[in-house]
């Protein structure tokens, strides 16, 4: 194995990790973001106030997009197995 072939894997999974976990991290902050300006809006402090709605939604789209991540996943696999068999 060349130094070119390991840092090309590790850049794919890194690839790879940030576009499967988008989604989530992407609504969670669009959640956030809302309910944070929901409380700047009606001068509510109440901290728990942003989790429920986070958690709610990171969950909806991690249903919503979960057959997409293994299709991701699992594409991503083969890839790797197929590279390193045939180095």
């Amino acid at each position: 194995m060349t130094p070119e072939f390991v840092i090309d894997i590790a850049r794919k999974a890194i690839q790879t990790t940030l576009l499967i976990s988008a989604p989530m991290l992407l609504s969670g902050l669009i959640i956030g973001l809302l309910v944070s300006i929901f409380q700047a809006a009606t001068q509510i402090n109440e901290q728990t106030m942003t989790f429920i709605p986070k958690l709610i939604v990171v969950f909806l789209s991690l249903l919503i997009f979960a057959p997409w991540i293994m299709h991701t996943m699992t594409a991503f696999t083969l890839g790797l197995f197929e590279s390193i068999a045939s180095f």
